[in-house]
């Protein structure tokens, strides 16, 4: 029976090495989760040789390279950092309040303390936005009409003129987590980079179609969003060969 692929697979990338040119000694196999499409491209330069007429006498094989893009939907650190950036990542919520409900502004005083989910801490202003939906104007201090302040605590003040409006107050703040992740990317020297092993499995009707590729190095990754549809995460990888002189490795059922 013919051997037949359908779908998009499923594809892991191996960290092997981080953006400083360290081995990691204990990888962690991340998954792309629920990838979208995946593709591997084999190609080679051609030279030709001539003579006196129109058609070469002789095609010869020249240099080759192996690249490949993954779209997918699941949005993961672990896998954005070990296998794009390879810096350091930290365990921690970094996150924006954009407020929709609006708070009343009190009377006396004209203060209000936003208070961050997760028992975090107040980081920055992101602007606040009056009853109409205008953006109000930020001050060192005494705030009028359509101003406002904020201190380091998170503490918002007002003109005591705009008591009972209600405003939108936007702002980031960060909290302990075990599960959320964050990174701060560094300007690193030029010529490092991570590396991982990719792994591309594709089962249909009992039968696989395999292919590993030992040492990939990813140049571009892709965050575009749209208005009414799911973020797809692109990234796109080169393959070069491991020290075996082992550049890909292909296994079907067929």
């Amino acid at each position: 029976m013919a051997q037949y692929q359908f779908g998009s697979g499923i594809l892991w990338g191996i960290p092997l090495m981080d953006a400083r040119g360290n081995t990691i000694e204990t990888p962690t196999p991340v998954q792309f989760g629920e990838l979208q499409n995946c593709s591997v491209d084999f190609s080679f330069e051609t030279k030709t040789l001539h003579g006196q007429n129109q058609f070469p006498v002789a095609v010869g094989r020249g240099k080759g390279k192996i690249t490949g893009k993954a779209a997918f939907a699941s949005i993961n650190g672990l896998l954005f950092n070990s296998l794009f950036f390879g810096q350091t990542l930290q365990s921690g919520i970094v996150s924006d309040i954009f407020s929709t409900d609006g708070v009343q502004i009190p009377a006396s005083p004209s203060e209000i303390t936003v208070e961050p989910p997760n028992s975090g801490t107040f980081a920055f202003d992101l602007g606040v936005r009056d009853e109409h939906g205008n953006t109000m104007v930020r001050v060192n201090a005494t705030p009028n009409v359509g101003q406002y302040a904020v201190e380091g605590s998170g503490k918002y003040t007002f003109a005591s003129a705009q008591a009972s409006k209600f405003v939108y107050i936007n702002y980031q703040y960060t909290a302990d987590s075990t599960t959320a992740k964050k990174m701060t990317i560094k300007n690193l020297p030029m010529g490092y980079s991570p590396t991982f092993k990719a792994e591309l499995f594709m089962p249909y009707q009992g039968k696989t179609l395999i292919v590993t590729l030992p040492n990939c190095v990813s140049a571009k990754m892709s965050l575009s969003t749209k208005q009414d549809d799911f973020v797809m995460p692109d990234l796109d990888f080169e393959c070069f060969a491991d020290p075996n002189g082992d550049v890909a490795t292909l296994a079907s059922s067929e």
